[in-house]
């Protein structure tokens, strides 16, 4: 037995619920997508403008999605409604991101439980 860590392994059964629950949060997802997401206001570049004299009166807002796309950073103008629900897939991402990494830990847990040394 392995007397490293004094913690005792979780059983199978445990580390497999965790692993069914990650897998339901994860299919829960409707939305998913790598990126930032920007909100900006701009000047328009005429002088006699009220945009020119107060930041306060900038055209917009405006919404920007950055993402990268074959190793190039690409950007795209998005509607209010479009950046609402891209804020929820990119919000969606990060999480899946991290239930992948819980995921593996747990399989790793599983391996280890399955086939001991």
């Amino acid at each position: 037995t392995d007397t490293v860590n004094s913690v005792p392994k979780p059983d199978t059964a445990q580390t497999e619920e965790k692993i069914a629950e990650i897998q339901r949060a994860i299919g829960a997802m409707q939305y998913l997508s790598s990126g930032t997401l920007l909100k900006r206001t701009k000047v328009c570049g005429n002088p006699n403008c009220h945009c020119a004299r107060d930041p306060a009166a900038r055209h917009g807002p405006y919404y920007e999605w950055s993402y990268l796309k074959g190793g190039r950073l690409r950007h795209r103008t998005l509607t209010p409604k479009q950046a609402e629900l891209m804020r929820l897939a990119i919000a969606n991402y990060r999480k899946a991101k991290k239930l992948l990494r819980a995921w593996e830990a747990h399989t790793q847990r599983l391996i280890e439980l399955n086939a001991p040394e």
